[in-house]
């Protein structure tokens, strides 16, 4: 998990975590709302959390990659 590379606390990790495990969800069309179900990936749409995530995921993702060699990179 992205959060855990970067340090983040065990406990704040697990707060997050608690916020997804779980969520349930529904689709919004012009014919009305389908039933909910659990939403299993992503992230909550409109959370402020959201953006925050992206970030943290983004910026762990630039530390991985800028520890690759040139070779090591598959095109």
């Amino acid at each position: 998990m992205a959060v855990r590379k970067l340090g983040v606390e065990e406990w704040l990790v697990s707060v997050i975590m608690s916020m997804y495990t779980g969520a349930k969800t529904v689709v919004r069309t012009v014919y009305g709302n389908s039933s909910g179900f659990e939403a299993k990936v992503g992230m909550h749409q409109g959370s402020a959390l959201s953006s925050l995530l992206f970030v943290i995921v983004m910026e762990a993702t630039s530390r991985e990659l800028s520890g690759l060699t040139l070779g090591a990179v598959v095109c």
